[in-house]
Parts: structure tokens; sequence; C-alpha cells
């Protein structure tokens, strides 16, 4: 066996030793077996397609998709933040132990996406750090910011943004799932349904929601937000199709995931 192929077996079973929640390709043939698949989807969300020039941060970076999204598209630099030791997260007051140690057993400490980064010859800088923590002395300012899927897991999402908005010089992509249903009965009003349920979701907003959250943040959202659907990717398994599903909401959940993706929102903002 040739060096190459040694190289590639040996990237194989990294990826297939631990759980993803990005699909990303690694190499010819190796893929990771995402939750989601945002693949299908960086191409249309309204993020330049030239980042040449700027410093970039990735918020809640996970496995990395992002990152290196950004830094494929030219970007000057890319730093990412990440809370590694999922016991310091923002979790519900009535969050399972076991469930906090489930959550924790998929991330693994981040190691996605060290073996990503590697595997890419990736110049991504990574911190351990809550997007609550955010401040300038740490992390310097950026040109572009993306913010993704981590506003449902927050306490307190304004915080959050307006910790973001301290070291946001220029723009910042908000790509967070949102409340179809709501978005759909209140085009215009922010709504929000807490779950609080021993998981780490706390509020999920429709689209007006997600916007109001961005202002009360000091940012100006530029433009008209756009729907979207994040398709689900091989790791996430979801039920056989069959009418019984269609009869609670739980069950519709996952007909919505497998036909059509995640309900999603994408907005731009800058700092008013």
């Amino acid at each position: 066996m040739g060096s190459a192929e040694a190289s590639v077996e040996s990237l194989s079973a990294q990826v297939a030793d631990r759980d993803w929640y990005h699909t990303l390709e690694l190499a010819p043939g190796v893929i990771t077996p995402g939750w989601f698949d945002a693949r299908r989807v960086a191409g249309d969300l309204p993020i330049p397609g030239s980042l040449a020039g700027k410093r970039c941060l990735d918020v809640g970076t996970f496995d990395g998709f992002w990152a290196f999204e950004m830094e494929r598209r030219g970007a000057r630099e890319v730093v990412a933040i990440d809370l590694l030791d999922l016991a310091q997260a923002d979790w519900p007051p009535n969050a399972l132990p076991e469930t906090v140690a489930a959550i924790a057993g998929h991330k693994r400490e981040g190691g996605g996406f060290e073996i990503a980064r590697r595997a890419l010859g990736s110049s991504v800088t990574r911190h351990e750090l809550s997007v609550y923590d955010a401040d300038p002395e740490t992390l310097g300012r950026f040109d572009f910011i993306y913010l993704g899927s981590l506003l449902l897991h927050l306490r307190d999402p304004v915080r959050a943004l307006d910790r973001l908005r301290e070291v946001c010089t220029g723009e910042l992509m908000v790509v967070d799932n949102i409340d179809l249903l709501l978005t759909l009965l209140f085009p215009r009003r922010p709504v929000a349904s807490l779950d609080v349920q021993g998981r780490p979701w706390w509020w999920t907003c429709n689209v007006a929601g997600i916007v109001r959250m961005c202002e009360a943040a000091r940012f100006r959202v530029i433009g008209r937000p756009r729907r979207l659907f994040m398709p689900p990717g091989a790791g996430q398994a979801l039920p056989r199709m069959r009418p019984a599903l269609l009869l609670s909401r739980a069950g519709r959940r996952p007909v919505m995931l497998k036909l059509l993706g995640d309900p999603h929102v994408a907005l731009r903002a800058m700092p008013t």
C-alpha cells in the first residue's frame, strides 16, 4: 500500500471513530457523516464570494465547516471560538447529567475540528471561549463574523449578540434555527417559543424575533432576511416515513427534516 493510500485509510479510520456535526470532505472519497450537510446551502447564503483581505470569526465552530469555508473564500485570517468543555455551556437548570454527558460525548472536546484542520492543511486558529466572553482584548476585531445555529442554545442571546458587536467592525452573518409555524403566523411580530426541557434549547424565534434580537444588540439588519432549510447529513438518523408521524408535532418534525431540512433564517447585519 502506498503512503497516500495509507494516509487516506488512516483518515477514514479517524472519521469513522467519532460522531460529526458537520459534513466535510476531508480528502477525495473521505466525507464525514455529519448531523447536517451545510455544503448544499453554502452557495445560497448571502456570504461574500470573496473574503480576500478580511479577518473573520466563526462563533461556535464545532467541526469547523464555516471556518474552513471562510478560509476557502480567501480570508486573510480566520479565528474560531467554541466551548470544548460542555459542562461550562449555557444549560437549562433542569438539564439531566446524562444528557450533558451524551452531547459531550458527541463533541469529545472538539477532536473533529482538529482532524479536519490537519486533513485540510488549514491555518484556522481556534480558541476555547464562550461567546459571552468575546472581547477585543482577547480576540481583536473582525471584518466578517459568522454566527451559526447558536442563538437557540443560549439563555441570553441578546447578550451574546451584544458581545459580538464589540468585536465587529464590518458585517455579522446570523444563520439560526427558526420556528417556521410562528414565522408564518406572525410575519412581522417578534415571537419565540421557550423549550427548556432539559436539553440545550432555549429560545426558538420566528424570523422577526431574530431580527429584533439583532436590533436590541445595536445591529442594523441589511436587506431582507432569507429563509432556508438546512439539509440533514448522513449522521442524522431519521425515522422511516409513515402516515402516523403526521398525527403529532413531534412526528411532523422529522418528516419536515427528511423532506425539506431544518428551518433556518440567514440575515446580514452591521453595527449601528
